[in-house]
């Protein structure tokens, strides 16, 4: 039966450690500045990321504004405007601490209806919109992590895995004719298994087989240039999605995934005419989930462990069948 490696004094002191550490890495890393960001965005502008699922942000109204509001589910898009208005140059970018509320996911080991994670963005130039420059800010953000992962097994010694560094890379469209009688996750998890640490590039284009590896917004990631990062945890004995990112996308992509999912109405908004109107500067940038690299980096087999959030009554019995401190 698991047990948790480090008591729940330990994995709050060692949360700290793990997210200081590594938020130091990345930022030098990717050349990426600290800044704040909303945890509400002004409703109907196109500014939220809806995740695939229109409509799918909690909305209401702020009285003294005088407007809609809606939670924010990511800052894709936010990044991207930020890093005009606040001059950036290129390879120069920006990171945050991004906190949402996601009310249509489904819980378990992995997700709650709370996210925390770094959103990062950085501005890049038009020849670097391929396949060579995203993996090698792949490798990048796996360096990081591995030095961290060794710096906290330094500190807790009973902590003993590793994070491999090697980074498989395979296309969504070629992991679906390698295992064409199986679901998305079986593919993740026997892929991740073999290779440990695993980059599937192409989320949200068609597949040859006419189906889509994930749901993917048509209006931030280049569906050819983005991909999902996964790591293997022997805790959980499955792959964990720590992080999506891509290549962002320009007005030909745009207008490309924006018709494929009936969403052409939407471009009168501003945010999309800024891109149409080439006013947005050509990015790179994605999510690292904090809680994610918290439960894999500290060994845990629940994110309750390593994220203060809410339950189902279904959920805390769980949590107390199986001994699982929950925060």
């Amino acid at each position: 039966m698991y047990s948790s490696k480090l008591g729940v004094k330990d994995t709050q002191k060692a949360i700290k450690i793990v997210k200081d550490d590594f938020e130091k890495r990345l930022s030098k890393i990717l050349n990426l500045d600290r800044v704040s960001a909303p945890i509400i965005v002004e409703a109907n502008k196109g500014i939220n990321d809806d995740l695939g699922i229109k409509n799918s942000a909690l909305k209401f109204n702020i009285k003294s504004l005088g407007y809609d509001v809606e939670i924010v589910q990511s800052l894709a898009k936010w990044k991207r405007m930020a890093l005009k208005k606040y001059g950036y140059l290129t390879y120069e970018g920006l990171y945050t601490d991004m906190n949402a509320i996601r009310q249509f996911d489904e819980v378990d080991n992995i997700h709650s209806i709370y996210v925390d994670q770094w959103d990062w963005e950085l501005v890049i130039k038009k020849e670097d919109r391929n396949i060579t420059f995203l993996k090698d800010i792949v490798r990048k953000i796996v360096r990081a992590l591995v030095s961290t992962k060794k710096k906290v097994n330094s500190i807790y010694p009973v902590l003993t895995d590793k994070i491999t560094s090697k980074v498989f890379f395979i296309d969504a469209d070629k992991l679906d004719k390698m295992y064409p009688n199986i679901n998305d996750k079986e593919k993740e998890r026997l892929i991740t298994k073999e290779h440990k640490t695993v980059f599937i590039m192409g989320i949200g284009k068609e597949l040859s087989s006419g189906k889509t590896h994930d749901l993917r917004a048509p209006d931030y990631d280049d569906w050819n240039l983005n991909g999902d990062l996964l790591i293997w945890s022997d805790v959980l004995e499955d792959a964990v999605e720590v992080s999506s990112m891509g290549i962002r996308v320009d007005h030909k992509s745009l207008l490309k995934q924006m018709e494929k999912t009936n969403r052409m109405e939407d471009l009168a908004n501003d945010y999309y005419q800024m891109i149409l109107n080439d006013k947005l500067p050509l990015t790179i940038g994605g999510g690292i989930g904090q809680s994610r690299i918290c439960m894999i980096l500290l060994e845990k087999i629940h994110i309750a462990e390593v994220q203060a959030s809410l339950w189902s009554k279904k959920e805390k019995k769980c949590f107390k069948e199986k001994k699982i401190n929950y925060l």
